[in-house]
């Protein structure tokens, strides 16, 4: 099993590294990650009953590579490539062996191809799939499964999106300085999503999809580590370590959410806090100040209060109010809002919530309700609480959640 979880890891690792290889070479994207992936298969079947080759990276480019000029013929037998055919002839890839690529491939082509899966043509769900295959290593059938959808739509999906890269002429290189900023900020939202995605999922009867979060963390280490001076990825990578710091004290043994006021501070990843504290506060002086650093603010002053009633709500409240002005949306001013009655008390809290009634992003989120619910129990009506406890729980598709919220009302309706 460890064996296995090794080669996952290492799998994972290298499939961008691989498809920036060939594509380099022979400048198609669309069809060197297909190849790439049917590599990654065999080496998943093989590796573990065989063991680890000498040259794993060197192993998968010329299998990857063989499996390319098997493509790109049958394509070409197919007329559907009549394009490439009149700039590319099959001798044309032959003249390069696997192995010259691999002796020429000294560069790590990784944060290239993230940049590509995260081109501002696609979709979000686009973006997120493709990233995940490209540069995250997992196959279809996985990203269908943490989606829960037809491993068919996936694959379609993926298809459309490595259609849309291909049609928009893009070349294999990083975006150049005017560029690189708008392509960042979409690098860095698509591995937001993700390991949101994967800390609290949308639907479904897991709280968690450990191999998103894990695998956004991967990526945002990876992206942090080629640009070690942007104060932006710092705070991504602070956020998403301090958040998953709280995971293991999230669920009960028998699986039930705990909020955070109720969690065992103790089960807290304290390596994990030390880590995202570390990169918070050093990339706040640099500036300038974003969103992800203003968030990793936040996750840090409720990580470091040793208990709730300790936490230090006014320097929340206050990082919430700089973020609604840096980016408004919805999520942010609930949850100012929420900090708001931690600070002035819950009827100022819910005047503040209602504001949001009217902003069709949120008026009929289960997350406005759970946050009324909660500052209704904080004032005392019970029955107000109890009702939008009820509301919250018929909105969320997420099973734990639904649980949660449904125990709320029902501990409260014991009560009255």
């Amino acid at each position: 099993m460890n064996g296995n979880r090794h080669v996952d890891d290492l799998l994972r690792e290298l499939a961008p590294q691989v498809v920036g290889v060939l594509t380099r070479r022979f400048g198609d994207f669309t069809i060197a990650e297909d190849a790439v992936q049917e590599a990654l298969l065999a080496a998943a079947t093989q590796w573990p009953q065989e063991g680890l080759p000498d040259n794993p990276r060197g192993w998968l480019i010329q299998v990857g590579y063989r499996r390319m000029i098997e493509l790109v013929r049958s394509e070409q037998a197919r007329r559907n490539r009549e394009d490439l055919a009149a700039r590319r002839e099959p001798y044309d890839l032959l003249a390069a062996p696997a192995a010259d690529l691999e002796a020429t491939a000294d560069r790590d082509d990784t944060l290239v191809v993230l940049f590509m899966c995260c081109h501002p043509a696609l979709s979000a769900a686009s973006a997120i799939s493709l990233t995940l295959r490209a540069v995250g290593g997992l196959s279809t059938a996985e990203i269908a499964r943490a989606f829960m959808v037809p491993e068919a739509t996936m694959a379609q999906r993926i298809s459309r999106a490595k259609q849309r890269i291909k049609a928009s002429g893009v070349p294999f290189s990083m975006p150049d300085r005017e560029d690189r900023a708008r392509r960042l900020e979409a690098v860095l939202h698509v591995l937001y999503l993700i390991f949101n995605e994967g800390h609290t999922s949308s639907a479904g009867p897991d709280l968690r999809r450990v191999e998103l979060s894990g695998e956004a963390i991967r990526l945002a280490r990876a992206v942090h580590a080629l640009l070690p001076s942007d104060s932006e990825v710092a705070g991504l990578l602070a956020l998403m370590l301090l958040t998953e710091a709280r995971s293991a004290a999230r669920t009960g043994p028998d699986g039930a959410l705990i909020s955070l006021a109720d969690q065992d501070r103790s089960r807290w990843d304290s390596a994990a806090i030390a880590e995202g504290v570390a990169l918070v506060t050093a990339a706040l002086p640099r500036g300038p100040v974003g969103p992800y650093q203003l968030q990793a603010a936040i996750a840090a002053l409720h990580d470091e209060a040793p208990s709730a009633e300790k936490t230090d709500w006014p320097q929340i409240l206050a990082l919430y109010q700089v973020l609604e002005r840096h980016s408004a949306n919805p999520v942010v001013s609930l949850n100012r809002a929420v900090a708001t009655a931690m600070v002035h008390g819950p009827a100022v809290g819910l005047d503040a919530l209602a504001t949001l009634d009217t902003d069709p992003r949120m008026s009929g989120h289960h997350r406005l309700y759970a946050a009324r619910a909660h500052l209704y129990e904080m004032l005392g009506d019970r029955a107000a609480a109890i009702e939008n406890y009820r509301s919250a729980a018929g909105r969320t598709t997420s099973l734990p959640e639904q649980h949660y919220l449904t125990l709320r009302a029902a501990r409260l309706a014991k009560q009255s």
